[in-house]
């Protein structure tokens, strides 16, 4: 396909680049083709190693099959020269992978001028010298960092949290329940049925990811726990955040089939564990905590009947928000925390979100 000439970007509207045909990038390529994204006009697609571009426009019910037949490799370069052909005003770039290569880039394109608008948790939510380098070149580059789906999908917890410290609250603490395929698990091990049992369900329900060690070992829920941290105003790096992985060390390092046959060394410490708690008149749930000092952990807690998160049902996520204001009782956010179309109508919020005030 030739190139079309670059044009002045003086004409109002929205152009996108959306990356990443997942879940989430089929969710959003959906919405994209609804009245309530009429002024956005999808420029290009791509996935991992291939793209397909037009500055004119495609149309969104189109585009997969466009990029399935499509021999353009993956080419930052063309995607960029995408928006900036189209002539539009505000161009984004929506990244729908959970590629921390991609997400690498995410500086560098604002730095260039283009809004990015991610459900990519790597860019916030690892090394803080990432999260500073995405600050810096937001205010360089005089572009927006759209984040609302990165933390609880379609849950208004980020704006939530930003807004109470724009208005001089200060956060206390903070514990919640961030995964839903842990929710779930913890909210049906109750000792009628062993944890290795409920493990292989939730996997067979799609709750989990394909190696369930992903969300055994808590490195989501802890990525998830720096974005919110830092947004409080806590600077802490990846490795401050205590972490407990449920998974035995004997299984961590073995093949996804030799994990799940042996899955039921899970039972016994974990039953041990449930027990105790039920002795004491307590539950079992697997929590992200922050203190007011920023100190920060991911693990097991026995909590009391009356914790908002005892009373947890389904695959919910629980954010619990203690602030100055909020204190006698916090502020809880609860709702789905996962899922493709939740997550990639965040995604369409923040885009426009950059329309709204113009």
């Amino acid at each position: 396909m030739n190139a079309l000439p670059a044009v002045n970007p003086a004409r109002a509207g929205v152009a996108l680049v959306v990356l990443g045909v997942g879940g989430v990038g089929r969710a959003l390529l959906e919405l994209l083709a609804t009245p309530a994204a009429g002024a956005l006009q999808l420029v290009a697609i791509a996935d991992s190693t291939r793209q397909w571009v037009n500055p004119r426009g495609i149309v969104p019910a189109r585009a997969r099959r466009l990029l399935a037949a499509s021999v353009q490799p993956r080419d930052d370069e063309a995607l960029l020269g995408a928006l900036r052909d189209s002539g539009l005003v505000e161009q984004v770039i929506v990244d729908a992978t959970a590629s921390s290569a991609v997400a690498a880039h995410h500086a560098d394109w604002l730095a260039r001028g283009c809004h990015v608008v991610s459900a990519n948790k790597a860019a916030l939510g690892e090394r803080l010298e990432g999260w500073q380098r995405l600050r810096h070149a937001s205010r360089l580059g005089r572009r927006r960092y759209g984040d609302a789906a990165t933390v609880g999908a379609g849950l208004p917890v980020l704006s939530t949290l930003l807004r109470l410290c724009q208005c001089g609250d200060r956060l206390r603490a903070l514990d919640g329940v961030f995964s839903g395929s842990l929710s779930w698990l913890f909210n049906n091990f109750d000792g009628s049925r062993p944890f290795s049992a409920l493990l292989h369900e939730a996997r067979q329900r799609g709750y989990t990811e394909p190696d369930p060690r992903l969300d055994l070992g808590g490195a989501d829920v802890a990525r998830k726990l720096l974005i919110l941290a830092r947004a409080a105003g806590h600077a802490i790096d990846a490795h401050e955040v205590h972490v407990e992985s449920l998974v035995p060390g004997g299984l961590r390092e073995v093949t996804v089939e030799a994990f799940l046959a042996r899955a039921s060394e899970l039972d016994a410490p974990l039953e041990q564990r449930r027990a105790q708690a039920a002795r004491e008149g307590r539950l079992l749930r697997l929590l992200a905590r922050l203190d007011s000092q920023g100190r920060a952990s991911v693990g097991l807690v026995a909590v009391e009947p009356t914790h908002p998160a005892a009373r947890l049902a389904g695959n919910d996520n629980l954010f619990a928000l203690t602030t100055v204001r909020y204190h006698d009782q916090p502020l809880v956010i609860q709702g789905p925390g996962a899922g493709a179309e939740v997550t990639a109508q965040a995604l369409l919020g923040d885009v426009l979100a950059l329309t709204a005030d113009r």
